[in-house]
């Protein structure tokens, strides 16, 4: 099944602007794709939400959201409060399977990490990744910390015998500090998994043509980019 799942290591890592740069190289290699976002949470309901902010910069592709909430919170804890119906993992599976039927790419976007809890019955990303049999893409941030929690992921996506695909950073700034030079090594290493690419800090703030025109080479040939692991790394990491 053509889906791929995209969570962060954490929260405000760049996971929306991955998922954007994933779905315009997508694109731009002649490939139909669907986003779906499966719960949004923080923007009212006349305010453009991460779906939409895929399509804005990633031009011609299906977007799809399946619920929103007012708070900026865990779904689970938002749709709780906003005493609304909440998204279960099997929903989230189901519109994923049915947008697949329909386009070559569906690319399923959560929120926050990878165990933040979608129901009161304490439903995850990964749930909906296992029932899709999907593989699991995981943005992480540069710096300082990001080796402990990228580990954390890729135990947990280990553990439930799902594809860790691999690992895109999701801001790289033009100044590295030393931490981040290391780290472009150690993240595949502790992810047990390929680095697939690096997006430039503030990428999300390009004009859509600059941005779909470059999202490829900010990622791996496996995410239908140019971007060569070893090159950056010998570049970023001396």
């Amino acid at each position: 099944m053509p889906v791929l799942v995209i969570t962060g290591t954490g929260t405000e890592v760049g996971k929306t602007i991955t998922t954007a740069a994933v779905a315009a190289t997508a694109v731009a290699a002649g490939r139909s794709v669907a986003v779906l976002k499966a719960a949004q949470t923080g923007v009212r309901p006349d305010e453009p939400g991460d779906a939409q902010e895929v399509a804005r910069l990633a031009g011609p592709v299906t977007t799809a959201e399946l619920a929103r909430y007012p708070e900026p919170l865990a779904p689970a804890t938002a749709a709780r409060r906003a005493r609304r119906a909440a998204v279960r993992p099997q929903e989230i599976a189901e519109a994923a399977a049915k947008l697949a039927t329909e386009h070559d790419l569906v690319l399923v976007e959560g929120a926050g990490g990878l165990l933040v809890r979608f129901d009161e019955a304490g439903g995850t990303l990964a749930d909906a990744a296992q029932l899709l049999g999907a593989p699991v893409l995981v943005v992480a941030t540069a710096g300082l910390g990001t080796l402990n929690t990228t580990d954390l992921t890729a135990r947990e996506l280990r553990s439930r015998d799902l594809e860790l695909a691999g690992v895109v950073i999701g801001g790289w700034p033009d100044s590295p500090d030393l931490a981040m030079r290391c780290n472009v090594t150690d993240l595949p290493e502790v992810a047990g998994a390929p680095l697939l690419g690096a997006l430039p800090m503030g990428a999300g703030a390009l004009a859509p043509a600059d941005f779909r025109a470059a999202a490829p080479s900010w990622l791996a040939p496996r995410l239908d980019g140019v971007w060569d692991a070893e090159e950056f790394r010998g570049r970023e990491a001396a």
